[in-house]
């Protein structure tokens, strides 16, 4: 069980740093509402960490250590820790899991580029795409199908995100829109990193950026009747909002460069009214054959860690990629700390 003290934290870091996760998760009901809050508050935190960190190697090492002391069962003394520790020994959640929201990271760490729209949903399954499955497993869901369309709406989550922050990130030097776009569209990614601009070409970047999220949603609808009754309004509304933050996006016709998306308390509000009556239909229509679509092959790893067993960890095809990236950034670190103290 969750320590109440550790549990009022999660929530008071997920009310101040996700409001969007916040207001749709108020339609959970309480037995998942709170070690979702505490799932989703770890791996903000961690983000954080990383994100707002100039030491980012560091920072990944530090996640990859406080991951390894959650899974000993010896969380180090943080709420965020303690909670998502308990989490995982509840609903014996697969390694596998975060050790992809782990690679996540560590790909931003390395300021590692995305070619095609295949990488970034490569990026996009780590980073965003992993949480909904662990969700899936604190509702105790191990369904491959329903699996599939949890990873959807992740993938689809994290595309409308990278649309809102396009110059958001490019100020900050970052890009993850697919390079091989710039190409085809005849603009250098090194000059509008430089100076951050929305042309008619960013703007029908960020356009297919949401056109693709937008498929993704409707295929993750399907995925949310498969769930437990009492979980799909909260799930939908997840699912609302973040296409809402798209849809204002397109009213600012595509331009996320000199203006960032928001979404206010009111069409939040509308939002969760949608996703009630969402679930009320699904009671009386019949399940979508979309259910049993493939998973998408960027995220079929982390649906087969989810559905196949409880006790799985990175697995042994994956196992290597991932250590092999956090001993590139061990040596490093090692390397920039004996540079520093010459």
């Amino acid at each position: 069980m969750i320590d109440p003290q550790d549990m009022d934290h999660c929530r008071a870091a997920i009310r101040q740093g996700s409001l969007s996760f916040h207001a749709a998760s108020r339609l959970l009901p309480r037995k998942m509402r709170d070690p979702a809050l505490a799932l989703y508050a770890f791996c903000r935190l961690a983000d954080d960490a990383v994100d707002d960190h100039d030491d980012k190697t560091g920072a990944v090492l530090r996640l990859r250590d406080r991951l390894d002391r959650v899974y000993a069962g010896r969380p180090i003394n943080a709420a965020a820790d303690r909670a998502f520790a308990a989490t995982v020994e509840q609903y014996q959640m697969p390694r596998a899991l975060p050790d992809a929201l782990l690679e996540g990271f560590a790909w931003d760490a390395t300021e590692r580029q995305y070619h095609t729209l295949s990488d970034v949903r490569a990026y996009s399954a780590r980073v965003a795409s992993a949480v909904g499955v662990m969700m899936s497993v604190l509702m105790e869901v191990r369904n491959a199908d329903a699996l599939a369309r949890a990873a959807d709406l992740g993938v689809a989550m994290q595309l409308t995100n990278i649309a809102r922050d396009v110059g958001e990130d490019a100020r900050a030097g970052r890009l993850y829109v697919p390079l091989d776009w710039f190409v085809e569209l005849g603009v250098d990614a090194d000059a509008f990193l430089a100076n951050p601009t929305p042309t008619d070409a960013i703007r029908t970047m960020t356009k297919r950026l949401l056109v693709e999220a937008r498929g993704l949603y409707a295929s993750a609808e399907a995925g949310i009747t498969a769930l437990p009754l009492q979980a799909r309004p909260g799930i939908f509304a997840a699912r609302y909002v973040y296409a809402g933050i798209g849809g204002t996006i397109a009213r600012a016709g595509f331009d996320s460069v000199t203006r960032r998306a928001v979404t206010s308390k009111s069409q939040k509000m509308g939002w969760l009214a949608q996703s009630l009556w969402q679930t009320g239909v699904g009671l009386v229509l019949p399940q979508s054959a979309v259910l049993h679509r493939a998973a998408l092959p960027e995220t079929q790893f982390l649906v087969d860690a989810a559905a196949r067993s409880t006790a799985t960890r990175w697995g042994s095809d994956r196992s290597g990629t991932l250590l092999s990236i956090l001993a590139h950034l061990e040596q490093r670190d090692r390397d920039g700390r004996l540079k520093g103290s010459h």
